[in-house]
């Protein structure tokens, strides 16, 4: 039987190597890119404390639009119009997704929401079906039958869970996740909180997601980077699980608080939001 200091070595070995790993020019590049947006992310971090960005509206008119607003409205209002729900990892809220709004707005999307949680929570699966009352708010609302939703971290797991888990694969067209311990972070073993207790590789929750889910139909895109320092070893960001239509993405030298920000993940989620195509993408 493991104890805890059985886990707390296993943690601290992880990160041993992940600290070895960690010492190429390219990584340290990214390193120092990501101690700049972690620096721009602090200046910004207030501001999310105030309340929640305010929803953009579904927009389906051309008056005042750039070049690239009126290309994906004018070649395919069905994803200008599809409403898209940004919600960030732990102890964070969201200005994390600030440059990423921005861009989306740009090229064309505007109904654009977040879903924010308290560094308190205590429970992906409660968080999860709140998740899920938002999002029918939303397509309520937009008269929208579907939505995408943009996970950071946590974030999404929690966006995971709601599609697997909850019924939400009838809502959510397109999932992508940034970072997130799909498969749990040794990392998590190191702090007693029961909400990182969930996102230990052994977490009663991620052997519930190991579960099978039959016809699901949301297409999954995980993001997730060879340096990433806080999921452990960083190849459990991926996404296995047999049923689910689910492609990895692996992004060299970006940290896990620039995932958010960088420009080629950010240029990636918008050209994939833009492309409705309901054929199964596979792994």
């Amino acid at each position: 039987m493991r104890s805890w200091q059985d886990d707390v070595r296993g943690a601290l070995d992880g990160l041993a190597y992940g600290a070895r790993s960690a010492l190429s020019p390219s990584v340290l590049q990214g390193a120092a890119v990501e101690l700049a947006w972690l620096t721009t992310h602090l200046a910004m971090y207030p501001l999310g404390l105030v309340g929640r960005a305010p929803a953009l509206p579904a927009r389906l008119n051309l008056a005042g639009l750039g070049p690239a607003q009126r290309g994906l409205l004018v070649s395919d209002v069905r994803a200008a119009g599809t409403p898209i729900l940004l919600a960030h990892g732990i102890i964070d809220n969201h200005t994390i997704f600030a440059l990423m709004r921005r861009h989306l707005v740009r090229h064309g999307f505007s109904s654009i929401h977040t879903f924010s949680y308290s560094p308190l929570t205590l429970d992906v699966r409660r968080t999860a079906e709140r998740m899920g009352r938002e999002i029918e708010a939303i397509c309520e609302d937009s008269g929208s039958d579907q939505i995408h939703v943009i996970g950071h971290s946590l974030g999404g797991l929690i966006a995971r869970y709601y599609v697997q888990r909850l019924g939400g694969d009838a809502r959510v067209h397109t999932c992508v996740t940034l970072g997130t311990p799909h498969q749990g972070t040794m990392a998590a073993k190191l702090l007693p909180w029961p909400l990182v207790k969930q996102i230990r590789p052994d977490s009663d929750l991620l052997a519930e997601l190991d579960e099978p889910a039959p016809d699901c139909g949301t297409r999954f895109h995980a993001f997730y980077s060879d340096v990433d320092q806080l999921i452990v070893p960083q190849r459990r960001a991926r996404i296995r699980h047999p049923d689910l239509q689910a492609t990895n993405v692996r992004v060299h030298g970006v940290g896990h608080l620039s995932l958010p920000f960088h420009g080629d993940v950010v240029h990636r989620i918008t050209g994939l939001l833009a492309d409705l195509d309901d054929t199964p993408r596979t792994a």
